[in-house]
Formats: C-alpha cells, sequence, structure tokens
C-alpha cells in the first residue's frame, strides 16, 4: 500500500503545470545554450583572440607534466575556462535583457489607464419622454 501511494504522489507531483513548465524551460535553456556556445566559439572569440594578437583561446594551456610516450600530457586548459566564463557571461546578459524587457512590458501593462467606465446613455428626446408617461398612465388605469 505504501508502494502505491509513493506512486500516486510522484504522478501528483510530476503532473503539476511548475514541473511541466520547468521542463519545457530546460529543454529551451539548453538549446538556447548551443546557440550562445557557437556564438561565442566561432563568432567572437576569433574576434578576440585577433584583437589581442591572434590568440586562439581554446588552445591555451599549461602543461604540468609533458606527454612522454604512450602517456598524454597533463596540462590545465586555462582557454577553455576564459571561453566558458564568456558563454556565462553572454547567456547571463541574454536572460537579463530578457527579463528586463518582460518587467517593461508588464510594467506598461499596469500603468496604462483602466478604461474609462461607460458614458451614461443619454437623455432620451422630450416626445418619448411624454410618450412614455401617458403608456405609464394608460396602464395604471386598466388595472
Amino acid at each position: 500500500m505504501a508502494k502505491g501511494k509513493f506512486l500516486g504522489e510522484f504522478k501528483e507531483f510530476i503532473s503539476r503545470g511548475s514541473v511541466m513548465d520547468m521542463a519545457v524551460g530546460i529543454i529551451v535553456g539548453s538549446a538556447f545554450t548551443a546557440i550562445v556556445q557557437s556564438m561565442v566559439n566561432d563568432l567572437l572569440m576569433p574576434i578576440i583572440g585577433l584583437i589581442i594578437g591572434g590568440i586562439n583561446f581554446s588552445e591555451l594551456k599549461w602543461v604540468i607534466t609533458p606527454a612522454v610516450g604512450d602517456v598524454a600530457a597533463v596540462t590545465l586548459n586555462y582557454g577553455a575556462f576564459i571561453q566558458k566564463c564568456i558563454n556565462f557571461l553572454l547567456i547571463a546578459f541574454v536572460v537579463f535583457l530578457m527579463v528586463r524587457g518582460i518587467n517593461r512590458l508588464r510594467r506598461k501593462k499596469e500603468e496604462a489607464p483602466a478604461p474609462a467606465a461607460p458614458a451614461a446613455p443619454p437623455a432620451p428626446p422630450a416626445d418619448v419622454v411624454l410618450l412614455t408617461e401617458i403608456r405609464d398612465l394608460l396602464k395604471k388605469e386598466k388595472r
């Protein structure tokens, strides 16, 4: 019975809207990260490397122990770390711009003047008022 209750709780948890929203956010975020990584690695880093003297950041490393025979070299790949830091900063900046834009739209929506109350209908013309009074008097007499 405890197993059934556990599975029921899990089913309730997983079917909540917030969990589904989070899953969609993670998937879209992963795709977005791939785009930003390509932008950084393929567009920005070559330009930055050219500006600072033709350096390719991905190849920057500090060799701790050189390769000997079949044993690979032990290196600290600080260039890859620099690229990942730039990726992070760009992703954070784009997310900031998106949140800022959404907040501006929300503020504009909140600050928008409320629609004016509907205007009172215009007063009926004098002849319509007179006919209405006559009708009401005729109704009284029939009773």
